[in-house]
């Protein structure tokens, strides 16, 4: 029933598209970062520059996105929806971005196992972010973007049960103070990420449940 009453305005849906794909990206370059990481530092580093100018253009899509809700008398979703979904999406390509800053500012030069499942965990999270937004412009997909929702909360309990690991085996094996501080650091931060898709999903799921 909600869909024969939703305005034709979809802006906001292409937007939402268009941040979660960058957001994608965006993992998968956190990814090919944390496999060079070993061998190339230097390589590391671009992509962590890479990883900025993402971040910067989807910065661009949440300004576009509060802007137009800012201009626009009739919206497909609450208004309090729309800023919320866009400023949490944004917040998922922020910690990519922070993780990928604190690797070069910490100068890491090697990826620990623990490291590259944050990496798989983080894409496989994103990439379930990004089909529950491409969904969301027709309610009618309802199940499916529930399902994908679900699938986040795993994975961001995956991501929980790894962090736990690494930390256990850090503080177990680290003798170098400064490594294990480092370490911790971007353990952290890795895990934060799928927090962030987490919130997105929650949104999503509350968006879907009152709008079905």
């Amino acid at each position: 029933m909600f869909g024969r009453f939703m305005p034709k305005e979809v802006k906001f849906f292409d937007l939402f598209n268009a941040h979660s794909k960058e957001a994608v990206l965006g993992a998968q370059t956190l990814q090919a970062l944390m496999a060079v990481l070993n061998d190339s530092p230097e390589k590391a580093a671009a992509l962590a520059a890479e990883i900025q100018v993402i971040e910067s253009r989807a910065d661009k899509i949440t300004y576009e996105t509060v802007s137009l809700l800012h201009s626009t008398f009739i919206t497909p979703l609450d208004r309090n929806e729309i800023h919320s979904l866009i400023s949490r999406l944004d917040d998922v390509l922020d910690t990519i971005e922070d993780a990928a800053q604190a690797v070069t500012m910490y100068d890491i030069r090697r990826a620990t196992p623990e490291v590259i499942q944050f990496a798989d965990i983080i894409l496989a999270c994103v990439n379930r972010v990004n089909d529950a937004v491409t969904l969301l412009h027709k309610m009618d997909n309802g199940p499916a973007i529930l399902a994908a929702c679900k699938d986040i909360d795993r994975l961001e309990s995956d991501a929980d049960t790894v962090l736990h690991e690494a930390m256990s085996r850090l503080f177990r094996e680290e003798t170098d103070v400064r490594e294990l501080i480092k370490l911790k650091a971007i353990y952290e931060i890795l895990e934060t990420v799928t927090d962030r898709c987490d919130d997105v999903a929650n949104i999503i799921e509350s968006i879907v449940l009152e709008n079905s």
